[in-house]
Order: structure tokens, then C-alpha cells, then sequence
């Protein structure tokens, strides 16, 4: 008997709900930052209603660079999947028409061979996951009667189970998600030296704080948690644990030391020592933040070690793309 935690996994692990929210998250992602900067602006015309010119060309001049560097930001995570699969070898995730058409062949198979095997409840429900993302009381009823009259192969077929991931395939991992997470970085701080130049500001002055949060960035928040994760992967292998939950919280752990401590620390060290080769300026030391943490949410997704975690991947890019609007504004100061 399948209970809810694991109906709600293979709801949220449907091929065509994967396929989906990624064919739709450049809608979302610019959707949001229009309605965000649109928000912005309104705030901003409302706070300078009734002070000076002078006060409002300069509040006008930050939002419209902040609004600039935002947009590049998102436009740079969007494009980084690509950019990475290209340039790594690494196959994408699958467009929506090739799981529709995928789905429909296993689906018709499977009815062709044992329509009097199942209900036609469950007949229907198959017959629209062709094409559908099924809802979750749907999955749980299907799942149900293939479960208890052993149609387990198929039930693999149609939503995949989640991968026990080795160490080795991790470290795979790695050059990919480092070159997909520096996409976005990169672009931020360009967008913001860019920005900067065209509005007049001093780009010697500004460029150190938008590299060294770009750093931080990608050292603390993208670079080294995989390193961690992976390392307590290994290890964990090395003692024959092979629990999904202690496996997890393990991977956690070293994501925790590695990136958000120990990369903090390396961030910060790199900083310290480059703000010498541009000027001696300062560099404020930068702390991990509750949106800092948040930003690991994609680790623990791309090793798939959780059930239902896979509908992240086509998410990451909102987590980059905050990576760079901060790298791009330059947000460690």
C-alpha cells in the first residue's frame, strides 16, 4: 500500500510536470521581475513625491540600474543550462513534446496489454498523463491499484524513482553546475560594471565590491557545497551507509562545513588579498545570510537524494539568478 509521502514524491517526480515547469520558467521568471521592478518603481514615485529634483534624478538613476542589472541577471541564468550542457556534454532535460510523445508510447502499451487487468478509472487517468500532469489525489488513486497488482516495472517507467546517486556521479556533476553557476555570476558582474559606466558612477570605485560578492557567490553558495556534498557522499560510501535519510543528512552537513562555512572563509581570504591589486580598497567581510542558505536548495536537488526533488532542477535558474542581481549591485557593501 502506497501511503501519502510517497504519492506526493511521484507527484511532484512526473516527467511531464519537469517538463513543463521548464518550458514555462522563462515566462515565470520574467513575469516575476517585471511585476518585481514594476513594484519598485511605484515605491520609489510614491517616496519622491515631495522631495527635491535633485533627490528624485538620483533615486530614478539606482532603480533604473538595479532594474537593468536585474534583468541581465535572470537573462544569464535562463541561458546558463544551455550554455553548461553545451559546453560540458551533459544531456538536458527532456523538451515537453518528447515525454508527451514518450508517455503516450508507454501509456498505450501498457493499456493494450492489460486492459482487462486494470480499471477504467485508472485507464483514464493513464489516458490523460499522456499529454497531462496528473493531480495529486489522481497519482495516489493510479499508483494505488499498479502497486497492488504488481505493475511496479511500469510505475518505474512512467515516474522514474529517485536515483541512490553515487559519489562518482556527483563529482561528475560538478563542472557542470560550476560552469551553470558561474554563468550567471559572471554576467551579474558585468551587467553592473556596465551599468555603473553608463551612469556616470566611478567604476574603480564600484567594480571591487561586485567581484568580491561575486565570489562569495559562487565559492560560498554554488562551488564549494557541491565539493562538500560530495566529499560526505564519499565518505558515507566508505562506511556502507546507504540510507537515503542518513545519506541526505550527510550531504547536508558537508554542504553546511564546506560551502557555507569553509567558502565563506575562502571567499572572504580571496577578497581581503584582491582588494590590494585594486586600489587597497576595503572589503567589508561578508557573512552567510538566511537568503545565502536558502541559495542551497539546489544541491540538494541536483544529487536527487530526497524524493520529489527533481522538479527543482528546472528552478535553479531563479536561485542563480539571485546570485548575480547580488554579485551585479554589488551587495557585500
Amino acid at each position: 500500500m502506497i501511503n501519502n509521502i510517497q504519492s506526493f514524491a511521484k507527484f511532484l517526480d512526473q516527467p511531464m510536470l519537469i517538463a513543463k515547469l521548464d518550458k514555462n520558467m522563462p515566462k515565470i521568471m520574467l513575469a516575476a521581475t517585471a511585476l518585481h521592478s514594476a513594484k519598485k518603481g511605484y515605491d520609489i514615485f510614491e517616496k519622491t513625491k515631495n522631495t527635491t529634483d535633485e533627490n528624485k534624478k538620483a533615486e530614478t538613476k539606482n532603480y533604473l540600474k538595479n532594474t537593468a542589472i536585474l534583468f541581465s541577471s535572470v537573462a544569464c541564468a535562463l541561458l546558463a543550462p544551455k550554455l553548461a550542457s553545451k559546453i560540458t556534454g551533459r544531456t538536458p532535460l527532456k523538451p515537453l513534446n518528447v515525454v508527451q510523445e514518450q508517455n503516450s508510447k508507454l501509456i498505450d502499451e501498457f493499456i493494450s496489454n492489460n486492459k482487462n487487468s486494470i480499471s477504467a478509472k485508472s485507464v483514464d487517468i493513464l489516458s490523460e498523463a499522456k499529454t497531462k500532469i496528473l493531480s495529486f489525489s489522481k497519482v495516489k488513486s493510479l499508483l494505488a491499484e499498479l502497486k497492488e497488482k504488481k505493475f511496479d516495472e511500469f510505475v518505474s517507467k512512467l515516474i522514474p524513482d529517485p536515483e541512490n546517486i553515487s559519489s562518482k556521479d556527483i563529482f561528475s556533476e560538478i563542472g557542470y553546475l560550476s560552469i551553470y553557476g558561474a554563468i550567471p555570476v559572471v554576467g551579474g558582474i558585468l551587467s553592473g560594471i556596465a551599468a555603473d559606466k553608463i551612469t556616470g558612477e566611478n567604476v574603480k570605485k564600484t567594480a571591487p565590491d561586485k567581484i568580491s560578492e561575486g565570489l562569495y557567490q559562487y565559492l560560498a553558495n554554488i562551488f564549494m557545497c557541491n565539493v562538500g556534498a560530495g566529499a560526505a557522499l564519499a565518505i558515507l560510501e566508505k562506511l556502507n551507509i546507504t540510507s537515503k535519510a542518513y545519506r541526505a543528512l550527510g550531504m547536508m552537513t558537508g554542504i553546511v562545513l564546506t560551502g557555507v562555512v569553509g567558502g565563506s572563509k575562502i571567499a572572504n581570504f580571496i577578497t581581503s588579498k584582491m582588494s590590494k591589486l585594486v586600489g587597497n580598497k576595503e572589503i567589508k567581510e561578508r557573512k552567510p545570510e538566511l537568503m545565502d542558505l536558502g541559495m542551497h536548495t539546489d544541491d540538494i536537488a541536483t544529487v536527487a537524494v530526497l524524493s520529489g526533488l527533481k522538479w527543482i532542477e528546472p528552478s535553479l535558474p531563479t536561485l542563480y539568478a539571485i546570485s548575480g542581481y547580488k554579485s551585479g549591485i554589488g551587495y557585500r557593501n
